[in-house]
């Protein structure tokens, strides 16, 4: 039992000695620069969630394959395009479709320099293989299982593309502008 009250009288020494360390106007300085800092974050957390309007409650989307599905109303006529249902579940935060380039190849028509004016834009190779040129990379060769990613607005180009070629893209958001670069 002597023990217990040696350590308690210990602790409580220490407790006190760290009191009086902190006791001088250091002490009274410290916390309220401390509350200021943390009411100022909190404040401009605040104004900032207050600009941003509240976006609606997004839903479940779920696509299953189905031939039919694959429609040339897309951005490329050399195009058909699934639509995956996720621009509508999301109000219109991303988009998802599954590409199929239609072939054989015509570099004349699929070369053209553009940009998209997106935020985020991901492509994953399902099938085949597709030759792109993306400005600051050069020529890439992707292939079934390849992925990349393109930064806003980057000058990109498709150069050539296997008969077979599917691409699944990722595009936030789903409406965006399409820029064609004249040479």
């Amino acid at each position: 039992m002597a023990k217990k009250t040696k350590k308690a009288t210990s602790r409580s020494a220490a407790q006190s000695a760290v009191k009086k360390k902190w006791s001088g106007s250091k002490a009274a300085a410290r916390p309220s620069a401390r509350k200021a800092v943390t009411s100022k974050a909190r404040t401009t957390a605040a104004k900032s969630s207050a600009k941003k309007p509240a976006r609606p409650k997004q839903r479940i989307a779920v696509s299953h394959h189905r031939e039919e599905d694959f429609k040339a109303d897309g951005l490329r006529a050399y195009a058909k395009y699934r639509d995956l249902g996720i621009s509508d579940a999301t109000h219109g935060l991303a988009q998802a479709h599954v590409i199929r380039l239609q072939g054989p190849c015509n570099p004349a028509e699929v070369s053209k320099l553009h940009y998209h004016d997106v935020e985020f834009q991901m492509v994953y190779v399902l099938k085949g293989w597709v030759k792109t040129y993306m400005d600051g990379q050069g020529e890439t060769l992707m292939q079934e299982g390849s992925a990349w990613t393109q930064p806003p607005k980057i000058k990109h180009m498709i150069l050539d593309y296997s008969d077979d070629v599917e691409l699944l893209e990722v595009i936030l958001p789903a409406e965006f502008k399409t820029v064609e670069i004249k040479a």
